[in-house]
């Protein structure tokens, strides 16, 4: 039986649910899991879980847990990342500074200036687990689910020797929200999906062996279904073309939707996640959560186990590599070798990758249309300029990659870019240790 570890296991929600999907299968039922994470604490509540679960489920698992992370490592097949590199008290900075400057950020976990930020913190310490994986367990595979997810992928792809593919829910989580607009059977729904993680496209989206997309203009055009989605919506009404993850987060990712506080109103009030101008009130939520994440951990370790599985991608690519061989078709993030052919060569991109007990085949998906490769080129610019300015120490290179994100071009002078920058890196100086001072 294959040894699974999870590194950042006190994710509690991500890792209990990967545990249930994992275990699901039969033929992994058995596996070694390692439990790892620096907090003592929110280990014990994920140990409790999983405990639970190989229980309920009968299941012949073995479950460790250990705040080592060499320990975790050592002969591992399969390495499972989930961590976050600082709490709400750092990375607060990372919305309210651009916030300060005009930059009205939503998400931030994945580009643009706080995007950059909270790579440049995570990428040491995923460089370190990797360089453990070298030494401990040099043949296992490594799922990254750790955001951003483009540039740590990218980071640990090219400067290290660790076999890392990025997974995210945001394409079958796509597909299942446009098969109910249209009322179609998820089974009898195909497509194809490429371009960069969280702004990839359906290039191609059937069902039961037609195109769906005049059936999804149709649905767009209900207010109901319109107002789900209203950013996404708005870019497929204009693009064509239908966009992976939320309004939220694409509202972030381009110049059209969060530069002037009339487009805001119009189209960033409703799904994405919360209001402009109320970063003050998210961070507030955040701090509380700090204070009722125990209580909120407690209830749910309080209701009965969940042992149906989910459809997120590690359990379908675990069981290939390692469980009964069943290929499995997913989405994932590597480097552009000839899979896009409009977009940078050695980007991170996120194409269909097919797993079998050989290992992982990304697909050549060719050229994507030409309006649609050039805002991912843009975006996989910014991602590759902030990953060399990361693993080289260089400040000027980070400057860079925030001056062409497209919102934040779009609100700020190249000046007023630099001068948020360096308050960012002065908010940041704690954590940003190698990082010379202008």
């Amino acid at each position: 039986m294959p040894k699974i570890t999870f590194i950042g296991a006190g994710s509690f929600v991500f890792t209990r649910n990967l545990v249930r999907d994992i275990l699901s299968f039969p033929a992994l039922s058995g596996s070694d899991i390692c439990l790892m994470d620096i907090d003592g604490e929110r280990l014990a509540y994920i140990k409790q879980a999983v405990d639970h679960i190989v229980s309920d489920g009968s299941y012949p698992a073995r479950v460790t847990a250990t705040q080592d992370r060499s320990q975790a490592l050592e002969g591992a097949d399969a390495v499972v990342c989930t961590i976050l590199q600082g709490g709400v008290q750092v990375w607060r900075h990372d919305i309210e500074i651009p916030a300060k400057y005009g930059v009205d950020i939503n998400v931030g976990d994945t580009r643009g200036p706080a995007g950059i930020f909270r790579a440049l913190r995570t990428i040491p310490v995923m460089m370190e687990i990797c360089w453990n994986i070298e030494e401990l367990c040099p043949k296992a595979i490594l799922l990254n689910y750790t955001n951003p997810m483009a540039m740590l992928c990218k980071a640990m792809q090219v400067a290290s020797n660790v076999n890392v593919v990025g997974l995210c829910h945001s394409a079958q989580g796509t597909a299942e929200m446009l098969a109910r607009w249209i009322d179609a059977d998820l089974c009898n729904v195909s497509y194809l999906c490429a371009g960069i993680n969280h702004q990839a496209w359906f290039v191609k989206f059937q069902a039961a062996g037609k195109d769906a997309y005049p059936r999804i203009r149709r649905a767009v055009e209900r207010a109901e279904i319109y107002n789900e989605e209203p950013v996404r919506n708005e870019m497929f009404l204009h693009l064509d073309y239908y966009v992976t993850e939320s309004s939220g987060h694409n509202s972030e990712y381009n110049p059209w939707f969060r530069k002037r506080s009339d487009l805001i109103d119009r189209y960033c009030l409703h799904g994405t996640g919360w209001n402009p101008g109320e970063h003050a009130f998210l961070i507030k939520d955040y701090l509380n959560r700090e204070q009722s994440w125990r209580r909120e951990i407690e209830e749910e370790l309080a209701k009965p186990v969940v042992l149906e599985r989910g459809r997120e991608y590690a359990a379908g690519i675990l069981n290939a590599l390692f469980g009964d061989g069943e290929s499995f078709h997913f989405n994932g993030n590597v480097l552009n070798r000839g899979c896009i052919d409009n977009l940078p060569d050695g980007s991170c991109v996120e194409v269909p990758v097919m797993a079998t007990p050989s290992g992982l085949t990304p697909q050549t998906v060719g050229p994507l249309p030409a309006h649609l490769a050039a805002l991912n080129a843009l975006n996989a610019t910014c991602d590759d300029l902030a990953v060399e300015g990361a693993l080289e120490g260089d400040r000027r290179k980070i400057f860079h990659a925030a001056a062409l994100d497209p919102l934040t071009a779009a609100v700020l002078s190249l000046e007023e870019i630099q001068t948020m920058v360096e308050e960012m890196f002065s908010a940041n100086q704690d954590w940003l240790p190698r990082f010379r001072q202008p």
